[in-house]
């Protein structure tokens, strides 16, 4: 419900002491290499970059950023994404990069360029788009 004041008194004066809050506080450590994963859609682009373990660096996305609506699958938003990704990571982000790249947006061409644009080196880029081998059933033929 909350914390609790404790009031302990030494001669005259009330000292109140607060329990002090036990949190976690993440060292910043400097990141040689890491992924940056690319999801276009063609509603949205999300972009996230891990080190090689995993952990999650930084991300943004289009409308983390205030574009709304159709703006939001652009290549100009996608490149204002990078730009700010770059921003985030500029103190202590990793500088040697592998690029996974998965949907169909208008944004992925834009962010991968933007990515060499902010000074990033890019070992590879995959494309990890999912295609279905068959898909499901086709609806049956239409009777007129």
């Amino acid at each position: 419900m909350g914390k609790k004041k404790v009031a302990q008194q030494s001669g005259s004066i009330v000292e109140e002491k607060m329990p002090s809050a036990v949190g976690s506080i993440r060292k910043s450590r400097r990141v040689e290499r890491g992924r940056v994963y690319i999801t276009a859609s063609y509603n949205n682009t999300v972009v996230t970059v891990t080190d090689t373990m995993g952990n999650v660096l930084a991300w943004a996305s289009s409308g983390s950023l205030g574009f709304s609506g159709p703006k939001k699958a652009t290549p100009f938003a996608s490149s204002k994404i990078i730009a700010a990704i770059a921003e985030k990571l500029k103190a202590n982000g990793p500088a040697v990069v592998e690029v996974i790249v998965r949907g169909v947006g208008s944004g992925r061409d834009s962010a991968v360029r933007s990515l060499i644009n902010h000074g990033f080196d890019i070992l590879s880029i995959k494309d990890v788009t999912p295609i279905p081998h068959n898909g499901p059933r086709p609806p049956k033929v239409r009777r007129v």
